[in-house]
């Protein structure tokens, strides 16, 4: 399984963005670097764009009542207020977080347990939000670990990548669980019958990757997925595939070092037009084209990591995000419940894996 393979078309198929009925989030408000400042002006852009969207807004509740009332929107019958005296800091200790049954975090997700609400958005404290997210919803028959997932942009539109930090070391049966949940995801949300899938690798060549990456692209081969096999990590963003699957640690230094990569050249840009004054002449023509450039590579539009493999839905918002990236996760929890996705990595699972991974949930 060496490169990507030649010939390997993706069909498409149409789906209706609009929402097909009402659908409740619950959305943790304490959590993350802004806390409920954000988070309430994020749940009302939400509202505004999906009118049959109702949100459980999570946390301290005079907070809260205050917030609403200096939107005007203390009365919108679209929005509850559920209690919670605590919260889940960012560095917090994972011993000590899981402990807090009183955590907005805890209680967001609990909502979704209950039925109350069908899906939980977070900024919070990713081990926290993964160990509580799996003590209180369980993964699905046949996943091991649920993996973090994002969007990223590409020339050829986006690709998607897990895992992205939840799971610092991995198993090729669990790299396996991966691509399946990827596949799930990608055509549930965007269409697209046979996604493409690729492992993360350090060369392209078959020889290439330890042992652990060697046997999960046997596997992969043997499965039913659309697998392209190897993708070193320039080809994230430069080859056309759907689906990029590595272990959390490779993921999210991956993730990280594009990250500071579009930053660098924001750097430079910023720098080479204003050094001179033909240059700032120049710029000020460029202005449209940039404007255009820095809305495309705006982190914000790609915010809301999916926790696959829970038996709900779970985003995470980054940390620091403000409404506009917020209000995205928002709107990433939207489609995953229109298009319940975790039925349709359930109902993947059985058919797509190796049958000897497929044979131990019968």
């Amino acid at each position: 399984m060496s490169g990507i393979r030649a010939g390997t078309r993706t069909t498409v198929i149409s789906a209706p963005r609009a929402m097909a009925g009402p659908v409740t989030l619950a959305i943790d408000t304490m959590s993350g670097d802004h806390g409920h400042t954000v988070a309430v002006d994020a749940a009302l852009r939400a509202l505004a764009e999906f009118p049959e969207l109702h949100l459980i807004l999570v946390g301290n509740e005079s907070s809260l009542r205050k917030a609403l009332r200096a939107h005007r929107h203390s009365d919108d019958p679209r929005l509850l207020i559920q209690a919670a005296a605590d919260v889940v800091g960012m560095d917090e200790p994972l011993s000590k977080a899981v402990r807090k049954k009183d955590s907005s975090m805890r209680v967001a997700i609990s909502l979704v347990r209950e039925k109350r609400a069908q899906a939980a958005v977070s900024a919070g404290n990713t081990g926290a939000l993964m160990a509580i997210a799996r003590g209180v919803l369980k993964t699905l028959p046949g996943i091991d670990r649920p993996a973090l997932i994002t969007p990223l942009p590409t020339v050829n539109g986006v690709t998607h990548v897990l895992d992205l930090g939840a799971n610092a070391g991995c198993t090729a049966e669990q790299l396996v669980q991966f691509a399946v949940m990827g596949s799930a995801l990608v055509s549930a949300l965007h269409g697209i019958e046979r996604p493409r899938v690729a492992l993360l690798n350090i060369g392209e060549e078959e020889i290439k990757g330890n042992d652990i990456i060697k046997s999960a692209s046997a596997m992969l081969a043997d499965s039913s997925l659309n697998y392209t096999g190897y993708i070193e990590a320039d080809g994230i963003f430069l080859h056309p595939v759907d689906v990029v699957v590595c272990d959390g640690f490779v993921g999210n230094v991956a993730l990280k070092a594009g990250e500071g990569v579009a930053k660098l050249i924001a750097h430079f840009m910023r720098e080479e037009f204003t050094r001179t004054l033909p240059a700032k002449l120049v710029g000020l023509i460029a202005q449209g084209v940039l404007r255009t450039l820095a809305s495309r590579m705006d982190p914000r539009r790609y915010n809301g990591a999916s926790l696959l493999g829970l038996q709900r839905s779970v985003i995470k918002s980054h940390g620091s995000a403000d409404a506009t990236a917020f209000a995205n996760a928002i709107k990433v929890a939207v489609q995953e419940v229109e298009k319940d996705v975790p039925a349709r990595i359930s109902g993947l699972l059985g058919s797509a894996l190796p049958a000897s991974q497929a044979a131990a949930l019968k």
